[in-house]
Parts: structure tokens; sequence; C-alpha cells
């Protein structure tokens, strides 16, 4: 029962006892009982929600609670704070599940206990769907009904029809475009250094990553030149640009749209980007997806298509009817494939560098490995060869492996998840109600001592060769579990890797003392990004 429902008999006699004074009393007449009634109705409706229900009546009260006052609850620290954080330090307080508050006693649950993950992700994960709130949040970047917003039996269709675009033989099949894009922007930045004359120069690497990845997904997920790389100002990359802006009015606006929907008819210029950006990325997808169903009506008289989004219509053509995706489910598939699938790995990306300049011992070691099974990324004569690159297998480096977990684990690109229950449950022993609001803190979850020992606040790859024995698939959420684990995890994956091994065997990476350190700066917008980017120090490998 909600702390509202449960205040209702209390209202409905607060208004009986008003007409009663009014009626009878000779020195209160009923208008002034009437306001005098919703006077302390309202403060005890305010005192009933924000301390006798959440702290004597609800069915979460004997879950372990943080302590502080429901009534403001600890909605200062988490605004405040980087995102999950505070929650690590409540989980090795208070336990594996925890409760806290938002504002007026709203109450959350955070959950990092390793059975009650795997039943939220595995067992029984379409009884915690998204919130509508959270959903028409990211609307507006991942379209309405794509993967990543779909509930119940839509997210399992979809599931069914994305699953074989991103097997590892489709995957494989892309990587030629993976080396393609990610040796045309280490290009770039060699020529910027010719051109000033410099074996030296700080780069903003995160615009430049967003850039290559936008390009990568362009091509190997959607079968279409975005090109950003050689024109920044292209349109799409515009339109991500104008979603992910962190200036304060853009801050505020994004953090109140989680709660409501109706700051978005304020007119304010963050509103107002938002809006043309959806336009710009609706059209494009609709466009593409006119482009699919032309050239696999055609499919005798044309290369078979091996972009994702081009497999996906091919076999949607021939599905059952109980499987076919609508065309609208398609485009929002678009939608989903461009905004989570470029910025989420360009974050990854630049976070690790950053980690690589401040551990250069891993840097080096990292940049052996690429040369003893790589050498022909150090010769220029050679970096190009095509035939060369399509052997090239990024899968066969374990070090790079290892670097590439950790620094997912160390800083995941979505750092939390939030969920609503459908039905009651029973989580790690507790009673959950329907209605009750679940986070799942991969920025929590991926630092717990608990799973990870002593040094689980530490970015330490070699980690990985000796996992402590409390360490279990469930303490690293960086692509969460179960069916709506990520469906492009693989694909993310040897992107990643492809970009580092470009990078790293063209470059040296050094933090840049110019700015602050983009770890004191992190900022979560749908991914946990530096507010101010990643700017390094790049210096040329000598040959």
């Amino acid at each position: 029962m909600s702390s509202s429902v449960g205040f209702v008999p209390l209202m409905g006699v607060t208004g009986i006892a008003a007409l009663l004074v009014g009626k009878y009393s000779e020195s209160i007449d009923t208008a002034t009982a009437l306001q005098v009634a919703l006077l302390v109705a309202t403060v005890s409706y305010v005192l009933y929600c924000s301390w006798i229900y959440p702290l004597y009546l609800s069915p979460l009260r004997h879950i372990p609670t943080v302590p502080g006052f429901p009534l403001w609850g600890h909605f200062y620290t988490i605004i405040t704070s980087e995102c999950g954080v505070p929650a690590r330090e409540w989980h090795q307080k208070y336990g594996p599940i925890v409760r806290y508050f938002f504002p007026f006693g709203s109450e959350r649950l955070s959950i990092a206990d390793d059975d009650a993950i795997k039943h939220m992700t595995v067992r029984n994960p379409y009884n915690y769907p998204k919130p509508e709130r959270a959903r028409k949040w990211m609307m507006p970047v991942l379209g309405e009904v794509g993967v990543l917003l779909a509930e119940g039996q839509a997210h399992v269709t979809q599931r069914k029809a994305l699953t074989p675009a991103f097997s590892i033989t489709s995957i494989r099949s892309l990587m030629p475009i993976f080396w393609n894009k990610s040796l045309h922007m280490a290009e770039l930045w060699e020529q910027e250094m010719v051109d000033e004359k410099t074996e030296s120069k700080s780069f903003e690497v995160l615009e430049w990553l967003n850039r290559t990845t936008l390009d990568i997904i362009g091509r190997a997920g959607l079968g279409t030149d975005i090109d950003s790389l050689d024109n920044p100002e292209t349109p799409l990359r515009d339109a991500y640009r104008r979603c992910f802006s962190f200036d304060l009015e853009a801050r505020i606006l994004n953090g109140l749209a989680a709660f409501t929907q109706l700051v978005r008819i304020l007119p304010a210029r963050t509103n107002r980007d938002i809006v043309v950006a959806r336009n710009i990325i609706l059209s494009r997808a609709e466009a593409i997806i006119k482009e699919k169903q032309a050239n696999a009506g055609t499919v005798q008289k044309k290369p078979a298509q091996k972009d994702i989004i081009g497999l996906i219509v091919r076999d949607n053509m021939t599905a059952s009817k109980e499987d076919t995706l609508t065309i609208e489910t398609m485009r929002n598939q678009v939608m989903t494939f461009l905004g989570a699938g470029h910025d989420t790995t360009a974050t990854s990306v630049a976070w690790t560098l950053l980690m690589l300049a401040k551990h250069p011992d891993v840097q080096a070691k990292l940049r052996e490995e690429i040369r003893s099974q790589m050498p022909f990324l150090f010769d220029p004569d050679a970096r190009q060869d095509s035939e060369t690159i399509e052997k090239a297998d990024v899968d066969l480096l374990p070090y790079l492996e290892d670097v590439c977990k950790e620094s997912l684990r160390y800083i995941p690109s979505i750092p939390m998840t939030v969920r609503r229950t459908i039905a009651d449950d029973h989580l790690g022993g507790y009673f959950i109600p329907a209605g009750t609001v679940v986070y799942l803190m991969a920025n929590a979850i991926n630092h717990l001592p608990m799973y990870w020992g002593d040094t689980a606040n530490k970015f330490d790859p070699s980690r990985w060769k000796n996992l402590p024995p409390t360490y279990t698939t469930n303490a690293f959420m960086t692509f969460l579990q179960g069916p709506r684990g990520c469906v492009g995890r693989k694909f993310a994956e040897v992107e990643m890797k492809t970009i580092l091994c470009s990078l790293l065997s063209k470059f040296h990476f050094e933090p840049d003392m110019s700015v602050q350190d983009p770890e004191e700066l992190k900022m979560w917008r749908l991914v946990l990004r530096p507010r101010d980017g990643i700017s390094l120090k790049v210096t040329k490998l000598k040959e």
C-alpha cells in the first residue's frame, strides 16, 4: 500500500470534522473551517508521507535504511555527488540491499546483493521495467520503442530479432569498418601535428572519439556514411552535441525533466535544442529505414547487406507474424543504435585513454603487446594494407582485454539503471511490493570491496588474471546481465579495442596538466561523461 492511498481515510475524516465545526460552531463559519482543515490536512499529509508511513507503516521499513529524515531524504547528497558514489558507502555500511529517501518520504532501494541482482536481471527481469518517467526522459534521444526502452513481450520480440545481427560472426565481418574509421582518426591527428609543425599536441579526445564512433555505427550498424570525422559540423553530430550539453541551464532542466516532463514546455534554449536534435535524428532514422527496405526488396541485384540494420530489415521480411517488427519499431532501433551505440563507446574509450595516460606502465605494457601481435600497425607503409587489416583480430590480445574490462569496471559509462516493480516480489529475503523503485548502481557495485577486495577503488588491469574468490559475474554490472543486458556488448568491446590499437600504435598519451583532472568533473546525462571533455597531451611515437 502506498503512503498516499493510506492517507485517504485521514483526509476524509479531516473534511467531515471541518464541516461539523463550521455547522455547529458560532465563532467559526464553514469557509474558515474548511481553510483551517485544508491547512491541517496538508501538514498532516506531509507528516504522514514523510515520517509516519516510511518509518512505521511501509512494507520496506524492515530493510536497512540510510540514516536521515525522510522529509528531505538524501536528495542533496545524491545530486551533489558522482552518480553511484553515495551508494558505495551505503552498501559498505548497511549491507547489500539498502533503503534511502527522495524528498517527502519517497522510498528508493539500491540493490547490490548477488542473488537479488540475479533475480532482477535473469530470473524475473520483466517484473522490473523502467519507470515511465525514466523512459520519457530518454525518449527524445533514444526513440520511444527501441530495444533499450521496450518492455515485456515487445522487448522479447525485438531482442530475438536483433541477436543474430550482433553475433560474433556478424561483428567480425564489420571489423574492417572499425579499422578504417579508427585509423582515419589517427591520420587526422597526425596531419594536425604536421600542419602545426609539432610532435606533441593537446587533443580533446572525447569529441574526436564521438565523431569516430558515430561514423562507425553509421557505416557498420546502419550502412550509411555520416562522415563526421571529416565534417565535424554534420547535422547528426551537431544533434548529439545539443543532446549532451552540460551548461548550467541544460543541467537544471534535464535534471528536472527526470521528475516531470512539464519542464519541457518552458521556452528555454535547452528545450529548443532537444526538439531540433530529435527532429534531425528522427529524419535520418526514417531515411535509413526506407533505404534499407528498398535495398532488401532488390536483394537479388545487390550484394548481401552486412550492416546490422540491413540484416534486421532483411530478416524482418521473412519473420513470422508475431516476430515481425513494425516500421516505427525499426526506426526507433536506428535511433537507439545512433544514440546509445556511439556515445557510450566513445566515452569508455576516452576514460580508458585517461587511465592509460595516468598509468604509463600500463600504457607501455599494452603498447608492447600490440606491437608483438600486430607489428604492421607500427609500420607506416603496412598500416593501411587492407589484406593485413582484415586478418587482424583484437580479441587475441589478452592484456588489451584486461585493460578494457578494468576501465569499464572502474568508470562504467552507464553508471546506473532504475526499475519499478510491476508485481509483488522478494529480493534478498525482503518483501518488495509492487510499485517499488529499485536502482542497480553499476558505479557502486563495480567498486564494492565485498566483491573486488581491498583494491576495489584502484585502477588495476592485472586483477583480471587473479580475481578474488568473492568475485561473481554480477559484480561487473557495466553491461547489466540477462535478457535486459546490452545486446551490443560484443560490438562495443571489439570497437573499443580496435580504436585503442589504432591510437596506441601511433601515439603516446599523457595527462594535460593545463586543465582540471576530468575524473573530478564527472557528470551524468545518460552516460557518465567528463563535464569539459578529456584533454590529453598526445605525442607521436618515433618510428
